[in-house]
């Protein structure tokens, strides 16, 4: 009988342990081998983002994932403002954003630890005139308006005028939001703008105004919106953060189809248009999202050059392509 019961308890024995053997699995083994553990597997990664074009590689990452992401989920926080996204991703109320690249080197100066792990899109940025002016002299003396002097769209601004001979000086240049371009270049408040998409679309499909240059003719492959985290988010979830990097390289690649499947996704984030959105995507690419060194030294000489940056970030500091080079 002793016997029986020695055997009953050694039954019940190897149930337990074969019960438990799936969990420490997972919490001391296999996960922690691809550099994730269990809180990993399960992290939300917000990200900050404004309804532009230049935010794409992020709508389709969201809404084709079907939210079969093996380790983390992902939510989109909009922002009505750069101002305001920055405010938050500097406080650490998100995890990164995709955001005006200056605005991120400006930070990093000022002591807010920031990494670029792979840029939003190339050129993208469109100079709309009013139907009156037909040359760069013609906005002598005019208002122009950019979003912010921290933005690609200030250097657009600048190398423009300086390619004809003018300067800062010949132009009356203000700041405006995005969203109040294109009605103030229709009320005549403005002379031009050079902003993110789709404003400058918006103007042009409505016959409000005319494209006078695109960004490619005036700074090819130029840079603008990078997809920026903090460091101490990278840091504390290496596993997340690749395959993050991962499926937003891959919605890139389904972006620059621009087919109806990234219209349909992109219309869910930016509600606009169809035939300002088909424009718009007509100027940008979402090709090569690895922020090379060259570009990024162009980018911050610039930044010098209109006294926007007086010691930015070195490219190694600044710039993390771990993720991207996998």
């Amino acid at each position: 009988m002793l016997k029986n019961i020695s055997g009953t308890v050694c039954l019940i024995l190897t149930a337990i342990l074969l019960m438990l053997f799936p969990a420490c699995v997972s919490k001391g083994g296999l996960s922690e081998k691809n550099g994730l553990n269990a809180q990993e597997e399960i992290k939300t990664v917000k990200i900050a983002y404004l309804p532009i074009t230049h935010a794409v590689p992020l709508y389709i990452e969201n809404e084709l994932s079907n939210g079969k992401f093996r380790h983390f989920s992902l939510e989109l926080v909009k922002f009505g403002s750069w101002t305001e996204l920055a405010e938050a991703l500097n406080a650490g109320k998100v995890d990164g954003a995709l955001m005006l690249i200056e605005l991120a080197v400006k930070a990093k100066e000022q002591g807010i630890d920031l990494k670029a792990v792979a840029l939003g899109h190339r050129d993208g940025n469109v100079v709309i005139v009013s139907e009156n002016i037909n040359s760069v002299e013609d906005l002598r003396g005019k208002t122009f308006a950019i979003p912010s002097k921290l933005s690609t769209h200030n250097i657009l601004l600048h190398i423009l005028l300086e390619n004809n001979g003018l300067s800062y000086s010949d132009v009356n240049v203000v700041e405006l939001p995005p969203p109040e371009m294109p009605a103030a270049l229709a009320e005549g408040r403005i002379a031009g703008y050079c902003v993110a998409e789709p404003f400058g679309a918006q103007s042009v499909i409505a016959g409000k105004g005319k494209k006078l240059f695109e960004s490619r003719e005036l700074w090819e492959g130029s840079l603008c919106c990078g997809l920026i985290l903090r460091s101490d988010f990278i840091k504390n979830n290496p596993g997340v953060v690749e395959e993050f990097v991962k499926e937003y390289v891959k919605a890139g690649v389904k972006a620059e189809l621009k087919n109806e499947e990234v219209k349909n996704a992109t219309s869910k984030y930016l509600k606009t248009n169809p035939d300002v959105l088909d424009l718009s995507l007509q100027w940008i690419s979402y090709n090569d999202l690895r922020l090379e060194e060259d570009d990024y030294n162009e980018l911050v000489n610039y930044m010098i050059e209109l006294g926007l940056s007086e010691n930015p970030p070195g490219y190694e500091e600044f710039v993390d392509n771990s993720f991207i080079d996998r």
